[in-house]
């Protein structure tokens, strides 16, 4: 009887194979599938960083056949050049424009639809994010007709008052509230529906509670509400900066130019106008850096209070 079974036994394990061989290949199975991604992302990402990096030591103009090595010469540069200098402060006048049109007004609109409207909430949403659905390009182009300060419907319209549309393209000041305007367009809306989405997530029992003690609502909504969702918002204010800074790229390159003079550029445009208009690749290339060590640090302030936040909660 003995016999027989492992005489079964051997058999069985003949036709199945060595077992342990089986534990490698169950291994490596998920890095195999990782593979593709992992090459799209050395290929497309790792390596452009690297390299731009390495850019920013020198100074080339992508034709000559040799670069010069400058050290830190053009991260100097990047701060101490009077046009890189009004580049950057022309960034911080965007981040305070576009934080204050796509983050601080739809959080209190999405405040007031909330907890100040009780029905209708679908149609808010519907009508706030349409504008997300069309190109920048194509809400560049008719603002700039609308705009326009001699044949636009605005300029036709305040012309029989007696008034006038400034020529906003030659003003740098005007021309980058122009431009924050077109992206609160395309942004506003998806903004709007992500913050409204987290004042939902708000547990109704703390609310209901808070009305049956009769607390205001401002004061509901100031020491209960706001805390509770401060890792949307905070998500949502990164994703302003990041975003807006990206999306103003387009108007910028449709209307101004960066100009006049720099006075509407930005400093992702001005990477891409000293890297393929002045050719000035290693200057490109530390205004690229600088700019990204920018989006790491504010990509580790939501990894820190966001993430954190729900790894806490868990």
């Amino acid at each position: 009887m003995l016999n027989n079974n492992s005489q079964i036994e051997k058999a069985v394990n003949s036709r199945s194979g060595p077992r342990v061989s089986r534990k490698p290949r169950g291994r490596l199975l998920p890095f195999l599938y990782l593979l593709p991604s992992a090459l799209l992302l050395l290929v497309f990402m790792i390596v452009p960083i690297g390299y731009t990096f390495y850019l920013s030591f020198f100074n080339w103009n992508l034709i000559a056949p040799t670069k010069q090595f400058v050290g830190l010469a053009n991260y100097v540069n990047v701060f101490t050049d009077p046009t890189n200098q009004k580049v950057i402060l022309n960034t911080l006048v965007y981040i305070v424009l576009l934080v204050i049109l796509n983050f601080i007004i739809p959080y209190f609109i999405s405040l007031i639809v909330n907890f100040f409207i009780g029905k209708m909430k679908g149609p808010y949403k519907i009508l706030f994010f349409i504008p997300s659905l069309f190109s920048l390009v194509v809400g560049a182009m008719l603002f700039s007709w609308i705009l326009n300060p001699v044949s636009g419907p605005l300029a036709l319209f305040l012309r029989d008052f007696g008034m006038k549309v400034p020529q906003w393209t030659n003003s740098g000041a005007m021309a980058i509230v122009v431009i924050c305007l077109i992206t609160n367009w395309k942004v506003f809306g998806y903004n709007f529906i992500l913050l409204l989405t987290g004042l939902g997530a708000v547990p109704r029992n703390i609310l209901d509670a808070a009305a049956l003690d009769g607390i205001p609502k401002w004061r509901v909504i100031w020491n209960i509400v706001l805390p509770l969702n401060k890792g949307v918002a905070i998500y949502v204010f990164i994703l302003t900066i990041v975003q807006g800074l990206q999306y103003v790229f387009t108007p910028i390159n449709v209307i101004t130019q960066g100009g006049p003079y720099y006075g509407s550029s930005n400093l992702l445009y001005h990477t891409y106008l000293n890297a393929f208009v002045l050719y000035k690749t290693g200057n490109a290339s530390a205004l690229a850096t600088v700019t990204f060590v920018i989006f790491l640090i504010l990509l580790f302030i939501e990894i820190k209070f966001v993430e954190g936040r729900k790894r806490d909660a868990d």
